[in-house]
């Protein structure tokens, strides 16, 4: 292969990886929330992140609720060291949040709203 037909095969799988990103609902928020359902400051924070969601956004999210005493591995996973805490995953950048989530407009701000 000479280097023009390199360059044409290059910017083929360039397209496609274009057309693939192009493709995916940015639009859409995926999050998991980290909570002790034995904590009131995590029943707190999982009314609170839903609350607002449903507000902000209908139809547009993933919300995972991970309780860490009936998954206490995912801990690692995801390196969690403080309860509740809340991942946003899409769209970037990934951000976490730690804590009740009572502070409406620092949520706001921080999940890009």
């Amino acid at each position: 292969m000479n280097s023009s037909e390199a360059n044409d095969e290059f910017i083929h799988n360039s397209q496609d990886l274009y057309d693939i990103l192009s493709n995916i609902e940015l639009d859409k928020y995926v999050m998991r929330l980290y909570i002790s359902q034995k904590s009131e400051t995590s029943v707190r924070a999982m009314h609170n992140i839903k609350q607002l969601c449903e507000e902000k956004l209908q139809g547009r999210y993933e919300l995972e609720i991970i309780d860490i005493h009936q998954q206490p591995e995912r801990l690692e996973e995801d390196r969690i060291f403080a309860i509740p805490t809340l991942i946003k995953e899409l769209p970037p950048p990934i951000q976490k949040l730690i804590g009740d989530m009572t502070d409406r407009e620092q949520l706001i701000s921080s999940l890009d709203l």
